[in-house]
């Protein structure tokens, strides 16, 4: 029997949260509960938005009929911080509130697919030596632009498509992964001085895979939303901004890059795009003055 913890980090997250939660119920209410006892754990990371002072878990269940969410088999529980301290002090904190002895990270903005939570469960009962795993988000869109469809498609191509069956996937992606709470505990969890949606995940990969190693399963899927190309482009800059910060202590290229023309041609596309992007901003200044 696995006792499963799934914990999500909410800020400002009103229109995707129930969502995700609705995805959880359905899965709760089938063969996924039967083998495995579960729990959510809703951190509310210091909410600062006005119009979510009314905001109250319990009466988003009510309006969405998931009453039976609550039950012997599923609890949900959220806890509400009173500062907002970014998502890695949050999944930090209901980690170490979870009973469970797997830890489910996932992301508000997500909805988890049809088999995933009865994939995760699986994987941990079936091997007791299984440390970390993570899953893939989904290539479809309900976006009709571009770049959200380019982007999802491009992910879910590398990972399913061109990604070698026999390489290792290095990245403990929090929109989906699962680890031993044990381990996660002792490795400290995730980076705390990271205060937004950074590369908290990727510095914790790195400190884990150390000792452990991280499996990938592609049965272990949720949707994801991707944003269009600018609000993708300014977020990719500040954690390339960061990623180099962690080079600098490792002086190792990261493994996601298959080779190591890849990762060179990684860095060289970061180079030419903040090249590219502080031109822009001359080019403005100049005209505006």
């Amino acid at each position: 029997m696995i006792f499963l913890s799934i914990i999500i980090p909410s800020y400002q997250s009103e229109k995707t949260l129930p969502r995700l939660l609705d995805s959880i119920n359905r899965e709760s209410g089938g063969p996924a509960c039967r083998q495995a006892d579960m729990e959510v754990i809703v951190v509310e990371d210091g909410e600062h938005n006005k119009k979510l002072e009314t905001y109250n878990l319990k009466q988003r269940y009510e309006k969405l009929r998931l009453k039976t969410i609550i039950s012997k088999k599923l609890q949900v529980i959220s806890y509400k911080l009173k500062v907002n301290r970014g998502p890695a002090y949050a999944r930090n904190f209901g980690a170490r509130k979870a009973r469970g002895e797997v830890l489910l990270f996932l992301d508000s903005d997500v909805v988890v697919l049809p088999g995933t939570i009865r994939e995760v469960e699986k994987i941990f009962k079936e091997d007791k030596y299984k440390v970390a795993v993570t899953g893939v988000w989904d290539k479809k869109q309900i976006s009709n632009k571009f770049f959200p469809k380019f982007k999802a498609l491009r992910d879910w191509s590398y990972w399913i498509n061109e990604r070698k069956a026999d390489s290792y996937y290095y990245l403990f992606s929090t929109r989906i992964a699962a680890i031993r709470r044990d381990v996660f505990l002792k490795e400290k969890g995730f980076n705390e001085n990271y205060r937004g949606a950074d590369v908290e995940d990727i510095e914790f990969t790195y400190r884990l895979a150390r000792k452990y190693r991280i499996d990938f399963n592609d049965k272990m899927r949720v949707h994801h939303e991707f944003e269009d190309f600018w609000p993708v482009a300014k977020k990719y800059f500040k954690r390339a901004y960061q990623w180099i910060g962690i080079y600098q202590s490792r002086k190792k290229f990261d493994p996601v890059a298959t080779t190591g023309s890849e990762a060179i041609t990684t860095v060289s596309a970061v180079g030419l795009v903040g090249s590219l992007f502080l031109l822009i901003i001359f080019v403005l200044i100049l005209n505006f003055f």
